[in-house]
């Protein structure tokens, strides 16, 4: 068994694809993700970025091609910036990739690479230093949680209304001119459900399988310890918890121990995981689960911290798309990308909502997991 790492999100994007399992030659069952329900209906990813995002067939499949050439873009303009990197956002609407500058000096070989720069004062680092301090204190009651915002340069702290962050702030010892507090009415909770008929279950729980990698699939920690059983929706698949962390980080690894063959295909479409190269943030994103199917929206924070009534949670990723319970462990993708597995949020699809996921490369690098992309 592999050693059990504290998992910290890392800063490398991928895209978030619901994982499906499939007949293969010599596989001895077939194993499927139950269809979602009709909450989620069972639209493919391109029809939920129309849905979502308000897009016509040939806008989504502009803003795909737009967002893989500003990934390949960021990755130059990242190494252009040196130690002045500062993060990446990327606007839907004009398709415009700007990379953010500690450095003055560094603009002129970031717009070389071909990205607008624009320089600030904390940066990705820096933010993440604030975060860390706060992450220090701990969450008190009123606080919901916070995350950097690299767009504005600033901490943004979430309380309940009538609540403050005062003792909060003093007790980290920043200046509360690194901070914006915000009231929330956002209650974030967990996305595991006790129910039956999809998914895979555990211990009479349900959650989403998440990415295949070799030997099985990664999902949320927060589905089942280790040595945890599940068993995929139709009985004839199953599996063990041999990783899993939760709170702290929120990431767990299955491995397949009976008639669970893995694929690189997405439930209800015809898109592949080729990769996990990180989404800048304001990036279209789409997350499959086994409630409510597709769902898509944009990338707004990452290194947000959360206060789950059963633990807080750190260095999750913040989106705008909507989640509902049993979707938990679900993949989250931008275009071919695997990007994170579901945690939790607020809200649901009906209303709309705030859902975390945790990265996947982080995942992947602390236990040695290779995603299957062939």
């Amino acid at each position: 068994m592999r050693p059990s790492p504290v998992i910290s999100a890392i800063g490398t994007g991928a895209l978030a694809f619901g994982l499906a399992f499939s007949v293969t030659p010599g596989a001895t069952a077939a194993v499927v993700p139950a269809e979602p329900a009709a909450s989620g209906g069972s639209a493919t990813m391109l029809e939920a970025l129309e849905r979502d995002l308000g897009l016509t067939p040939l806008g989504a499949e502009a803003l795909l091609e737009a967002q893989e050439s500003a990934f390949e873009t960021d990755t130059e303009a990242t190494e252009a910036a040196g130690d002045a990197y500062g993060g990446s956002l990327f606007d839907p609407e004009t398709q415009e990739l700007t990379v953010l500058v500690t450095d003055a000096a560094a603009v002129d070989a970031v717009e070389a690479a071909g990205a607008e720069a624009t320089v600030v004062s904390y940066g990705t680092e820096g933010l993440a230093q604030v975060v860390d301090e706060l992450d220090a204190v701990g969450a008190p009651e009123g606080v919901v949680g916070w995350y950097p915002d690299v767009e504005r340069d600033t901490v943004v702290i979430q309380v309940t209304e009538g609540a403050n962050a005062d003792g909060l702030i003093e007790a980290s010892g920043v200046d509360a001119s690194a901070f914006e507090v915000q009231e929330t009415v956002e209650a974030p909770r967990l996305l595991a459900e006790i129910v039956g008929g999809e998914a895979y279950y555990m211990g009479g729980g349900r959650c989403s399988i998440g990415f295949a990698v070799q030997g099985g699939f990664v999902t949320a920690g927060h589905c089942g310890t280790a040595g945890t059983t599940a068993e995929s929706s139709d009985g004839t698949g199953s599996g063990v918890f041999e990783e899993s962390v939760f709170p702290g980080s929120d990431g767990a690894y299955v491995a397949a121990t009976s008639n669970w063959t893995g694929t690189n295909r997405v439930e209800g479409s015809s898109s592949t995981v080729s990769g996990s190269t990180q989404a800048p943030i304001g990036s279209a994103v789409c997350r499959s689960g086994s409630t409510t199917g597709w769902h898509c929206g944009t990338i707004e924070a990452r290194g947000q911290t959360v206060s789950y009534p059963e633990g807080t949670v750190e260095d999750l990723t913040r989106t705008d798309v909507c989640a509902e319970p049993g979707d938990s462990g679900g993949s989250f993708i931008s275009g071919s990308q695997a990007q994170g597995v579901t945690s939790g949020g607020s809200g649901d699809c009906t209303s709309g909502g705030t859902t975390y996921y945790q990265e996947v490369e982080p995942l992947l690098s602390s236990w040695g997991l290779s995603l299957v992309t062939g």
